[in-house]
Formats: structure tokens, sequence, C-alpha cells
């Protein structure tokens, strides 16, 4: 008989979390019929070969090449036969019964074609997880900082849904991919994930057009996932990493400028001057006050606009995705 889920993690260079993400999987899918892959992504830390000795019953997948989470996952999907497929990060350690629940809702609401937890940091911090799409208004309320000076605000906070009751659940727009639960059958009908997106945005798109097909996305406050976040990207050291949330920047902007033209045609320019205005905006502001921390302010929007001009370029506006490992 198939398996109740099917679970992917897809590795890179994150051995030690790696190790405590499938032991928490192991004793939380305890009762529940599961199969789990790993895709090591050519990790050189030795993920994989810890794998291969500590967890024998997982089904391992190695790429001698970085595939990007979009490629890493679409290499288990065909492999896997739960009714449910279940995307956890290495980073991401599931709180007790997160997994039982999470079958248990979308048993009982077939309209759900994707769901998403409570993702909380080491420290038990909130971390977004009930999302509204991007926008260019939405983009602003972020850059701006209006989003979190007035987060109980419906209108600035409604990106990260700060306004509401995080402990309802909810419909969302898109939940991150950091754990999320998806109808195999639904993934098949939409398409598994795009792999222009390298990194970032894919799972935006995915839920995007898992909406577009009629089905539901929903947040589920009592599913609880810890999310360290970022720690993947941050054994990359050749690019530039912005300040929070250890995000590769130029990986950001060229994800964000495909998602935008894939989805809102030439609106992929309207969101580039955005945030380039708003940084010349920021510098020429800094510039008018002295200080080293001024300065730095200044130096950072400068490299902003570099990068944003350069991932323009290297995706033609957002209509070619670059060639595999970003």
């Amino acid at each position: 008989m198939s398996p109740d889920i099917s679970v992917v993690v897809v590795s890179f260079n994150t051995r030690e979390l790696l190790r405590g993400c499938l032991e928490a999987l192991r004793k939380e899918s305890e009762g529940i019929s599961t199969e789990v892959f790993v895709v090591d992504s050519a990790s050189r830390d030795g993920s994989a070969d810890m794998v291969a000795a500590e967890f024998p019953e997982v089904k391992l997948i190695r790429s001698n090449v970085n595939l990007g989470f979009a490629g890493a996952n679409n290499q288990a999907f065909p492999l896997a036969t739960g009714r449910y497929i279940v995307l956890l990060n290495s980073d991401a350690f599931l709180k007790p019964l997160a997994l039982r629940r999470s079958i248990d809702y979308m048993d009982a609401d077939p309209r759900v074609g994707l769901g998403g937890a409570r993702l909380v940091g080491g420290d038990g911090s909130w971390q977004p997880s009930c999302r509204m799409f991007p926008s260019p208004l939405n983009d602003f309320l972020a850059l701006s900082g209006l989003a979190y000076k007035f987060p109980k605000s419906r209108f600035f906070g409604r990106q990260d849904h700060t306004w509401a009751n995080q402990n309802v659940p909810a419909d969302a727009d898109w939940v991150p991919g950091a754990y999320s639960i998806i109808r195999r059958t639904v993934l098949e009908e939409v398409g598994y994930f795009d792999e222009q997106f390298f990194l970032y945005y894919e799972e935006v798109d995915l839920c995007r057009r898992i909406k577009k097909a009629g089905y539901v996305v929903r947040y589920w406050p009592d599913v609880v996932v810890v999310h360290l976040g970022g720690e993947s990207s941050k054994t990359i050291t050749s690019l530039t990493m912005s300040k929070s949330g250890a995000q590769l920047e130029l990986w950001r902007m060229r994800s964000g400028f495909l998602y935008y033209r894939k989805h809102h045609g030439p609106v992929a320019w309207l969101r580039k001057h955005l945030e380039a205005d708003w940084h010349r905006f920021r510098s020429w502001k800094n510039l008018l006050s002295p200080g080293a921390a001024q300065q730095n302010k200044v130096e950072e929007s400068k490299l902003v606009i570099e990068l944003l001009g350069r991932a323009w370029r290297e995706t033609s506006g957002g209509a070619v995705s670059p060639s595999r490992p970003w």
C-alpha cells in the first residue's frame, strides 16, 4: 500500500542540522506510514554519507551539482508514492503532532491543495507563515519600513498577515517552503516546481498555480515547526548577503524578476525601478547626515542598485533564467 506521506528534504552543506532534522522526523513519523527522501545537492561536508550511514531507511538521492531548491525537490517528486508530499527544510525541526495534524487537516478538507505550519525560530520567535503574494504595493510597504512600523494595520501589515491573530487557521496566498504538505494529486495536476527559480520564489509560484487551479492554500497554527532559516545560504560566500534572513541578494533579485515577468509581464520593470529608486532616495537622504552609520547605509544602497542592474541584465528583464547552478 502507498504510504500516507512522502517527506522530501533537500540537503546542502548542513550535515549537523540535517541529522537533527531527520532525528525529529523519525520520532514524529512513528505510527504514520512514511517514506523519506533526502536529495543532496553536492554537499561538501559529508551530509550524504552521514545519511547513508545513520538513516538507512531514507531514500538518498545524490547529485554531483547544486540543483537549487526547485530542481532538487523535483528529483524526488516522480519517485514519491505517498498520498501527500511533505517539504521539509534541513534546518527545520518538527514539533510534536505536526505531521499527524497536517494529515488529519488534509483528509478533512479536500479543497486544500497545500498547507503550511506556524514557523518559529530557535528561540520560539514568530516567523511569517501566512503570506500574501508579492506585488509592487506589498514590496513598497516592506521596503519603506511601513509594514514593520504598523504591523497591526490590516493595510500596512497585509503582506505577512501581521495584523491577524496568529492562533487562528487562515487561508493564505502562499506559505514558506520550509514546511508544507501538498496533496500529491494536486501536484501532479499543476506540475512540479518551476526550475527557472534556482532559489527563492519557487514556492510562491507553486502556490499561485495551485490557487489558480481552484484549490485552497491553508495555514494551521497548531502545526508547529522550528525553522532556523538561511543555513544553507550561509555556506555560500561568493555573493553579498542581506542583513536580514541571510538571503543571497543577487539570487533573490533574479528570482523576483523571473516571478514578476512570468505572472505580471511588464510589471517586472516597475518592480526593478521601485527598489532601485527607493535606494537612490535612501542614499541621498543619508548623504545629508554625517556619520559612519549613514555612510554604511549609502554604500549598502549603492550595492543594491548595482546588483539590481546586474540581475536585470542576467535575466534579460526576467525573461530568461541563467544556466544552473547559479
